[in-house]
């Protein structure tokens, strides 16, 4: 038996009867009390009843699945304090961001280790154990100021020595309160950071993933459009050959010849083979351009230009830019100056401009959505310059509504949102923030324009102290050649030159 103490209940809420057996011995075996249900329905029974000090939920369940189970729970006063983690194979940002906003305290993606099981379990317990504790001082404070006020009204007739305990008093009550807050802004300020992480490893992890599946198909194409274009035009001096020398082929030929129309096809097909050549060119282009906003393949402190990050984001965000139904396009114009390169966390600084283009465009939507636009034309502003030898600034202006004044001063504070209910988590410009003025020992400024717009202006130093270069840097996907899966072009024309002659 466990003792009061050290006995920790855990309830296991999971369809799958293998997971529920394996955390179950696993956290047996850590000394945790177990309790376990197959589905929604039954976890909320037993919550009734059977008071665990944490539950690991998972999301994807028959009937009820776990987003309700978890939306249930918080809004019941009596379990909405029971830290949920949630347990799924789905690992987007979407769904984490959904399971966060609705109450969760946790994302753990399967197939899981035991061993993030047990640490993650473990780390919220103790946070729940300190909010319970911070959840005592409160209570002792507040009884502490009650019998306060009410000593108050006995220090009027009491002495001198009265009043010197009553500052005393008072003393240690605004000691407590500024250490209460200062531990709850660093939890607020500690969450921020795991939703960062996640969000960013599985954002890169996405992009640099497409981007590599693409640029080995696309490389092999193009290495052998130029090999293809020398082929065909082998054939068709064949073909002209063969008129030359034969003008009149057999009927069935001269039939051929007529159906495929080899006039237009000598003319069309060299108009073809360039579309493709453009195409694949468009392709690694954009294949480029993910992996510089990615960044995975190259050190994390890097030497980069600031212009390359910028134009990767816009590309990535260029079918918003085009406008819909109810946007025209989005007119963006960019007054680059000559920088030099910037040491810096270049995937994190590409989420920051994401975050305020992001938003901007955004903004830009809701003004044209408002039907009082006149003879307004969206744009959104990008400019660079350098502020004095060791910084840079970069600006970006839209002409959206604005923020408000109110607004702007809480625009950088953790989970605070303009945008309407499950449209924002309001992390966005908080974590920029961080990232900026935390990580690259800058500013991130944000104020009004006149007569609508705002701008964010961005100021960081070129050189990070303390910060190493990072290993040699990698060839861009335009400056490597993928060969591996091309053929040798002597031994593609004999092989040709074989098949003719066969047939």
């Amino acid at each position: 038996m466990l003792s009061s103490e050290n006995a920790q209940a855990v309830l296991i809420v999971d369809d799958n009867p293998t997971n529920l057996e394996v955390l179950s011995e696993s956290l047996i075996h850590e000394g945790f009390e177990v309790a376990v249900a197959i589905d929604g329905e039954s976890a909320l029974e037993q919550v009734a009843y059977y008071h665990p000090k944490l539950i690991l939920l998972d999301v994807m369940m028959p009937g009820m699945d776990g987003f309700e189970v978890c939306r249930r729970l918080k809004e019941n006063p009596d379990t909405q304090s029971i830290p949920v983690i949630f347990m799924t194979a789905l690992a987007d940002s979407e769904n984490k961001v959904q399971g966060l906003s609705i109450g969760a305290v946790d994302y753990i993606t399967k197939p899981f280790q035991h061993e993030e099981v047990l640490a993650r379990v473990r780390v919220h317990l103790r946070l729940q154990h300190m909010a319970t504790a911070l959840q005592s001082h409160n209570r002792k404070l507040q009884t502490e100021v009650e019998s306060r006020e009410q000593a108050e009204s006995e220090l009027l007739r009491a002495n001198t020595a009265l009043e010197t305990l009553n500052h005393k008093l008072e003393c240690r009550v605004e000691e407590r309160t500024e250490d209460l807050s200062k531990a709850l802004r660093n939890l607020q300020k500690t969450q921020v950071k795991l939703i960062h992480q996640e969000k960013l490893s599985a954002l890169g992890q996405l992009v640099a993933g497409i981007a590599h599946e693409i640029n080995n198909p696309v490389n092999f194409i193009y290495g052998n459009i130029d090999h293809a274009v020398e082929y065909i035009d082998e054939l068709l001096d064949l073909c002209s050959l063969y008129e030359r020398y034969y003008p009149e082929p057999a009927a069935e030929i001269q039939a051929k010849r007529n159906t495929i129309d080899v006039d237009f096809l000598v003319k069309d097909l060299p108009k073809l083979i360039r579309s493709m050549h453009v195409g694949t060119d468009r392709i690694r282009d954009i294949v480029l351009s993910l992996r510089i906003f990615s960044r995975l393949d190259e050190a994390e402190v890097k030497d980069v230009d600031i212009h390359d990050g910028i134009e990767s984001t816009l590309l990535i965000l260029n079918s918003r830019l085009k406008g819909g139904p109810t946007c025209p396009e989005i007119l963006v114009v960019t007054d680059y100056s000559q920088l030099p390169k910037v040491k810096c966390y270049p995937g994190q600084l590409n989420q920051v401009f994401m975050n305020i283009l992001s938003n901007a465009i955004d903004a830009i939507e809701e003004k044209a959505e408002s039907n009082c636009i006149g003879d307004w034309h969206p744009e959104i502003r990008i400019q660079t310059e350098p502020v004095s030898e060791d910084k840079v600034s970069i600006h970006i202006l839209d002409n959206g509504p604005g923020i408000p004044e109110s607004a702007r001063t809480k625009i950088f504070d953790p989970f605070f949102t303009t945008k309407a209910v499950g449209k924002g988590t309001g992390l966005g410009m908080s974590i920029s923030h961080e990232i900026i003025t935390e990580k690259h020992h800058g500013t991130l400024m944000c104020k009004a324009l006149s007569p609508q717009g705002t701008q964010f202006t961005i100021t960081i130093p070129t050189f990070q102290n303390g910060c190493a270069l990072g290993p040699k840097e990698v060839p861009s996907s335009k400056e490597a050649t993928q060969t591996r899966n091309t053929p040798d072009p002597k031994e593609a024309k004999e092989a040709l030159r074989q098949a003719i002659l066969t047939a």
